[in-house]
């Protein structure tokens, strides 16, 4: 199954987080964190959204960072992804 998002909305793919802290701490399953890092897996076509002329910034494959909370959590084929608006996306990791 393809997801394909309409107006401004960004289909992502949270990466993986780390299971141990820098000073080798392990972490269980309820004390991480929701990741903020995610792989871009699709972009809809942007056009006008709420009256206003929206240009899709980021691409497929790019790594970025969003905002904590925001977005619609699917899950699609045994895939966790988020959907979000591209104002929630915060930068692109290069």
């Amino acid at each position: 199954m393809t997801v394909k998002p309409l107006g401004d909305r960004v289909v992502l793919k949270a990466t993986e987080v780390e299971e141990t802290t820098k000073s080798g701490i392990v972490l269980t399953g309820t004390a991480k964190e929701k990741p903020q890092y995610a792989i871009v897996i699709a972009v809809g076509p942007g056009g006008v959204v709420d009256g206003k002329e929206v240009k899709m910034e980021v691409e497929i494959g790019q790594k970025v960072i969003y905002s904590k909370y925001s977005g619609t959590e699917v899950k699609i084929d045994g895939q966790e992804l988020t959907i979000v608006r591209q104002s929630d996306i915060l930068a692109i990791v290069e």
